[in-house]
């Protein structure tokens, strides 16, 4: 049995409605409805991917704007078919980043296009972005906490205090142009989330 609470306006309300309510204020940690707002479905098998920031903001990326070793780049998905870049929800920012495919752990390798990998960009520890390079190390890492993660390896941490690996998300190419395969293979962002 949920208990009931009265609040300020002496409505009842149970436990998932408070924290229906309390997540809607806080919309980056709701999922939108896809039906309701395409920019903030998650990835689709057939998006493409779009640069996130500088001179090629918004322009689909191809395997040749990567550089071979890294550093990774940042990009939302986009649906060819209508043009939406899925950029309504910050669970859907995405690192890319290149490497010789025998480089790439097996597993890896088979979620990756022309040696292109793709990961979450939210931190698993506390969903802040993952958006730094350490060139040393040739590792992810978030600027927040500074858990670090092998983007030859499935994104495990190696060092931090993050929980678990950035999701994947899986990779085909279409010529030179690295296409989503598949949704994230696990949840995005924290656990609490």
């Amino acid at each position: 049995m949920v208990e009931q609470r009265g609040n300020s306006c002496g409505c009842k309300l149970g436990r998932r409605s408070v924290l229906g309510a309390c997540l809607g204020m806080v919309p980056w940690l709701a999922h939108a409805d896809e039906t309701s707002d395409p920019a903030a479905s998650p990835p689709q098998p057939g998006d493409r991917l779009v640069f996130l920031t500088g001179e090629k903001k918004g322009q689909v990326v191809r395997v040749d704007d990567l550089p071979l070793g890294g550093p990774q780049v940042q990009a939302y998905p986009q649906d060819p078919k209508s043009g939406v870049v899925r950029n309504g929800s910050r669970l859907n920012l995405v690192v890319l980043a290149r490497f010789a495919p025998e480089d790439l752990s097996e597993e890896t390798r088979a979620r990756s296009a022309h040696g292109v990998v793709a990961y979450s960009a939210v931190c698993t520890h506390q969903g802040c972005p993952v958006n730094m390079w350490s060139n040393e190390l040739h590792v992810l890492f978030c600027s927040c906490h500074g858990s670090m993660y092998d983007p030859k390896n499935g994104a495990q941490v190696v060092g931090g205090p993050a929980p678990r690996p950035l999701p994947s998300l899986p990779l085909t190419a279409n010529s030179d142009i690295p296409v989503v395969a598949a949704g994230f293979t696990a949840r995005v962002g924290p656990e609490r989330y």
